[in-house]
C-alpha cells in the first residue's frame, strides 16, 4: 500500500504599501520546479511534537522567520492535489510586519499581492483564499491585525491596518472604543511619533500577555 504524503504549508501574510501580500518561494525540486509556492515541507515524526511545531520549523527553515502568531487554518487532502500520490497538508497562516521579513533577509522570498493570486501549484490558491477569508473575518472581531504592525505604532497606524484588511473605512470613535475593550495595548511612556504634519501621536506596544494570543469581542468593529 502506498504511503500518504503528509506535509504542512504556511500562508505567511504581511502588509506592504497598504496591500496584503503573501510570501512565496520558488520550488527547487519536482514536482513543479521553479514555480512559486507556499513555504511547506514534510512532517518529521521523529522531530516534530505536533503539526504546529512542524509548521513553525518549516517556516523558520524556509524563510528564516519566527512568527509571533501561527494558527491552524484547515487540512487539505485528496488523491488529485499532488502528482506524487494521495496527500494531505495541515495548513497554517501567520502574520508578520514587513520589517520582520526584510530583517530575515531570505533572498528567495517573493511577496506577491494576495488578492487575485494565480499560477500556484497543488491547491495553494485554494489555501491562500481560505487564509484570506479567515483573516478578514477574524479582523472584524479580534486583535489579529496588530500582528501586521511593528513593535511600536500609533492608533492611527493600527486603524489603517484594520482598514486595509477589512477593505473599508472604520469609524474612528468605534475603533478606539473597541481597542480599549480589547485591552491589548500599553502606551510607551514618553514615546511619541514626531516629524509628521499632524501633532505628535502616542506610541503603543502590545501587552506581553497578548504577544502570542488574540483578544476577541462578540461585536464587530463599526465602519463608515
Amino acid at each position: 500500500m502506498a504511503e500518504i504524503i503528509c506535509t504542512v504549508d504556511v500562508v505567511l501574510l504581511t502588509l506592504l504599501d497598504g496591500q496584503l501580500r503573501v510570501a512565496l518561494l520558488r520550488r527547487d525540486h519536482e514536482p513543479f520546479p521553479g514555480v512559486l509556492a507556499l513555504p511547506g515541507g514534510y512532517i518529521h515524526p521523529d522531530q516534530d511534537g505536533d503539526t504546529q511545531v512542524a509548521a513553525a520549523r518549516v517556516l523558520l527553515e524556509k524563510t528564516g522567520i519566527v512568527s509571533p502568531y501561527l494558527e491552524q487554518l484547515a487540512t487539505f487532502s485528496g488523491r488529485g492535489r499532488d502528482p506524487r500520490g494521495w496527500s494531505l497538508s495541515i495548513c497554517y497562516y501567520a502574520l508578520v510586519p514587513t520589517e520582520v521579513i526584510r530583517l530575515a533577509g531570505h533572498p528567495e522570498v517573493v511577496l506577491v499581492p494576495a488578492d487575485g493570486i494565480a499560477g500556484l501549484p497543488f491547491d495553494h490558491q485554494q489555501i491562500v483564499a481560505a487564509a484570506l477569508e479567515r483573516v478578514r473575518n477574524k479582523s472584524s472581531y479580534s486583535s489579529l491585525p496588530v500582528y501586521l504592525c511593528g513593535d511600536t505604532f500609533t492608533l492611527p497606524q493600527l486603524q489603517s491596518v484594520y482598514e486595509a484588511l477589512l477593505g473599508e473605512p472604520v469609524n474612528k470613535v468605534s475603533f478606539r472604543r473597541k481597542i480599549e475593550e480589547f485591552d491589548i495595548l500599553e502606551p510607551i511612556e514618553g514615546a511619541m511619533e514626531t516629524g509628521k504634519a499632524h501633532r505628535p501621536a502616542q506610541l503603543y506596544r502590545l501587552k506581553s500577555r497578548y504577544r502570542n494570543r488574540l483578544s476577541l469581542t462578540d461585536r464587530g468593529l463599526g465602519t463608515g
